[in-house]
């Protein structure tokens, strides 16, 4: 027995039980009968099959197909001569309870056959004699359709549903029965994703009913948002069937755990999405979520009662659709008397009025009214078209279109049905049901694509409450293939403007680079690009150039300001001082010598020496301002060439001195004889010999290396950019710079060398002790000036503090040079021009012997104090 056989077996065997009546029903007679399936009950509790009465999704929707059929059966030119019946039942909104009661859809086709076949208490089943239904509009919800069209294709019964929305049934492998009038929610997820990217989102949460419905949508929602990228999904919560108490607000826990995902796109029932609004207010976050709800929400009423403030802002929806004004006409004027074919109107009837109809043997509770029967709908109760009539309307007009057609065809001239359409073959109506195109009750095309489905066309709506004359939804918005989005027309909570934000993370600032989540293309951390670094695009961060620095947003690189140490500097003025100073009083000092050439004070100076050495001062003090002075390649290569030349000039001189002093009396002790190379031409000679040595090491120094500028970008290279400097200066080390003094620092320890040897001389026989003291004093200015000088190597102000040292040591010690060997002498000379005369000329031989003497005599006295003893001698140097 084929699989198909064991079914209709077994669907035989389920009918046992029912077979004696119908279910409830409404029956209309014709010549063709159509099927209809509508949710008139809501589902009812456990172990009931039905709740209450739904009046729009169930009462409006099933009166629009009665509507519909009227329509169909007085027009001449749709179907002439023939009328169209009905069997409608009520699915209860459960696919089970939908299921049982579509059996009654197949009866008429299932084999007569029943022999072997027996109901539970062994009986032979007695089963009547069905009407034979050609198609079924319907049904509502997804998951009911479902259920329906599996059993449905089993007959080759065609389906056109008029709200089954849900992508699967698409598949028209599965569902090649099943048609529809609404765009599945491949289109509605399409369009759903459209509108979250026109708002600017990136991160939203996803919330289904459980069943085909919702979690079909929600699946095509996040392939089509997957597929565009750009979006990503923070939770995707399913909601139970049967939520259990307190499940609602673990939802809504769950959704604050991604705080920043506002956005929250909602496929669920009516009764979910208000339970969710409900949920969301008793947590205080009225406000918070922006809901994007799908065509079950559309511009309802109902899932927002009493949730306003919550649903505030909210965007739903809804196929493009239309007020239908013959059905409003038609409905309002339906009453007790003359509706009597809706077996379920009565029931409407009291729930849209809140009133009791009187029945027999059933009181009447008192606290509720009493039904006239003269109450009218739209002036005694509130009355709004229901959304999905257009849709029940057009789906009993295809399957007309498709009956009139497939006559025409099959029964060309001829009056009522045929023999060829009776029965009619459903795959043949199914065909023609594919093949139909005309204008619907609105005015739009309906027609059918390969696999049932209806094109999408989209109303948007936004539920607003102030800055509106009355608080509802307001289309904002359509949806065909594409999205046209008036966001100027939309206010969020409270009627703001301002567009709320469903974003994992926000857009990084100037200046900073995306660290990717991993896993999650929507999320980032944002790390400012550090140190040197600029931003060379949204995820990586670059060095800039050693020359350059980062703009102050980051975003690129600009050229490092370059300095110098400048004239009107702290750190130039000074040495500046000083070194004028310096040279007012070295010019004074040579003026003086100058004036006074040939007196015995500047002569026994030793004129020649005495000029050299006081150049050698002055070149000293010019060296400040060529050191201050703007680098360029002349500047530098007299930096070189100065910047030793001026101490060895002065050293060179005073080594000379004290080498002649200390040469003399040494040769004193041994011989009468002088020593050679005393003369003042001798003295010169060996000066210049010496400083020959400074300016061949100088000028090789310029042939290896020519002196040039260079900027160094380092030593003014804080952790903060900004603060960076490039400083302009000549191409000389730190190093270079010591090698360039290392000769005169030995000729000054040199010098100090032979002034030490030379302390006994006595003062009226030569200048070694003022020499002697001089040296003393240099070598502790530079003394001091080693560890200041390599001590500040690592300052942001190397350069301005080192060149102030360097300058404030060789003005000092040429200033201490000038104030011991010259000062005294030119006081002398100014002042006390009574000494500045001629003294007994002495011979070399009384010179060395009353040097000898005060020799001999001072060490006598040292012993002699050494001994207790004291003793006094003549002075005989006179």
């Amino acid at each position: 027995m084929t699989n198909d056989k064991k079914f209709q077996v077994f669907l035989v065997f389920l009918m046992c039980c029912y077979v004696h009546s119908h279910p409830h029903s409404i029956k209309i007679l014709g010549d063709i009968t159509l099927g209809g399936l509508f949710p008139v009950h809501s589902r009812g509790p456990a172990g009931v099959p039905c709740g209450e009465i739904k009046k729009e999704k169930g009462i409006h929707r099933m009166e629009a197909m009665l509507y519909a059929l009227d329509q169909i059966n007085s027009d001449p030119e749709l179907l002439p001569n023939i009328t169209l019946g009905a069997r409608i039942l009520d699915t209860c909104s459960r696919d089970t309870y939908a299921l049982e009661q579509s059996l009654t859809f197949v009866q008429a086709l299932i084999q007569k056959d029943t022999s072997d076949i027996r109901c539970s208490n062994g009986e032979q089943p007695i089963i009547r004699k069905p009407e034979r239904v050609v198609g079924v509009i319907g049904a509502s919800g997804s998951s009911v359709s479902i259920m329906v069209a599996n059993v449905l294709r089993l007959f080759e019964i065609p389906q056109i549903s008029y709200a089954s929305t849900a992508p699967e049934l698409s598949d028209n492998n599965r569902y090649d029965f099943f048609s529809r009038v609404v765009p599945p929610d491949s289109y509605q997820a399409q369009a759903m994703v459209d509108i979250v990217k026109a708002l600017g989102w990136n991160y939203v949460s996803t919330l289904a009913s459980e069943g085909n419905y919702g979690e079909s949508g929600v699946d095509a929602f996040v392939q089509i948002s997957r597929e565009a990228g750009g979006l990503c999904i923070a939770q995707s919560i399913k909601i139970p069937r049967e939520p259990k108490p307190g499940e609602f607000d673990k939802i809504i826990k769950r959704l604050m755990e991604t705080p920043n995902a506002r956005g929250v796109i909602i496929f669920a029932h009516e009764d979910d999405i208000k339970q969710v609004l409900e949920a969301a207010r008793k947590s205080n976050l009225t406000g918070h979520f922006k809901f994007v709800g799908s065509d079950s929400w559309g511009a309802k009423s109902s899932p927002i009662l009493d949730q306003e403030e919550v649903a505030e802002g909210a965007v739903t929806i809804l196929p493009k659709r239309a007020s239908i004004e013959g059905f409003d006409q038609y409905f309002t004027t339906r009453s007790l008397e003359n509706n009597r074919r809706n077996i379920w109107f009565a029931e409407f009837w009291e729930d849209d009025f809140r009133c009791k109809l009187t029945r027999p043997g059933i009181k009447i509770d008192p606290e509720k009214k009493k039904c006239t029967g003269k109450e009218r709908i739209g002036r005694d109760s509130h009355y709004e078209q229901e959304g999905k009539v257009q849709f029940v309307i057009d789906a009993v007009y295809a399957m007309a279109h498709a009956l009139h057609n497939m006559h025409q065809d099959l029964c060309p001239g001829a009056t009522g049905v045929c023999d060829k359409m009776d029965p009619v073959e459903g795959r043949l109506l199914l065909s023609y049901i594919h093949s139909v195109n005309f204008n619907g009750s609105a005015g739009t095309a309906v027609l059918f694509n390969e696999n049932g489905d209806a094109p999408g066309r989209y109303d948007i709506f936004q539920y607003q409450m102030t800055n509106t004359t009355n608080p509802g939804y307001r289309v904002i918005g359509q949806w065909t293939n594409n999205l046209r989005l008036n966001v100027e027309d939309m206010q969020w909570t409270g009627g703001s403007r301002q567009m709320p934000d469903s974003v994992c993370s926000f857009p990084c600032r100037s200046g900073e680079r995306k660290k990717m989540v991993k896993g999650v293309p929507c999320c980032w951390h944002c790390e400012l690009c550090d140190g040197y670094q600029f931003q060379a695009d949204e995820f990586n961060c670059e060095m800039c150039p050693f020359d350059m620095r980062p703009t102050l947003n980051r975003t690129a690189c600009r050229p490092t300001p370059i300095i110098k140490l400048e004239w009107h500097s702290p750190w130039a003025m000074i040495p500046l001082f000083l070194a004028i100073l310096g040279i007012l009083a070295t010019l004074f000092v040579i003026i003086t010598f100058i004036r006074f050439n040939d007196t015995p004070i500047v002569r026994a100076a030793g004129r020649e020496l005495s000029y050299v050495l006081l150049t050698g001062i002055f070149l000293i003090y010019l060296i400040t301002f060529l050191m201050i002075a703007e680098p360029g390649t002349v500047v530098c290569a007299f930096r070189r060439l100065l910047l030793g030349l001026g101490m060895c000039i002065t050293y060179s001189a005073m080594l000379t001195k004290t080498n002649r002093i200390y040469r003399i009396f040494e040769q004193g002790k041994k011989s009468v004889t002088p020593p050679k190379f005393i003369s003042p031409t001798s003295q010169l000679m060996i000066t210049f010999i010496l400083i020959s040595v400074q300016v061949v090491g100088v000028f090789i120094w310029f042939g290896v290396m020519p002196p040039h500028t260079i900027v160094d970008y380092e030593e003014q290279r804080p952790p903060n950019p900004d603060l960076a400097q490039g400083i302009l200066k000549c191409d000389m080390s730190d190093l270079s710079l010591i090698c360039c003094l290392s000769y005169s620092i030995v000729l000054m320890v040199t010098c100090t060398v032979y002034a030490v040897k030379s302390r006994g001389v006595p003062e009226t026989f030569n200048e070694a002790k003022p020499i002697g003291f001089t040296m003393y004093t240099t070598c502790i200015v530079w003394l001091a000036f080693v560890p200041i000088f390599f001590g500040t190597a690592q300052s942001t102000e190397k350069m301005f503090i080192q060149t102030t040292t360097l300058t404030v040591s060789m003005s000092l010690s040429a200033s201490v040079s000038l104030g011991m060997l010259y000062i005294p002498k030119v006081y002398v000379i100014i002042l006390h021009p009574e000494q500045n005369v001629q003294k007994r000329k002495r011979s070399f031989k009384a010179v060395v012997q009353a040097a000898t003497m005060s020799s001999r005599l001072s060490q006598k006295s040292i012993n002699d104090k050494q001994n207790g003893e004291t003793k006094i001698e003549p002075d005989r140097t006179q």
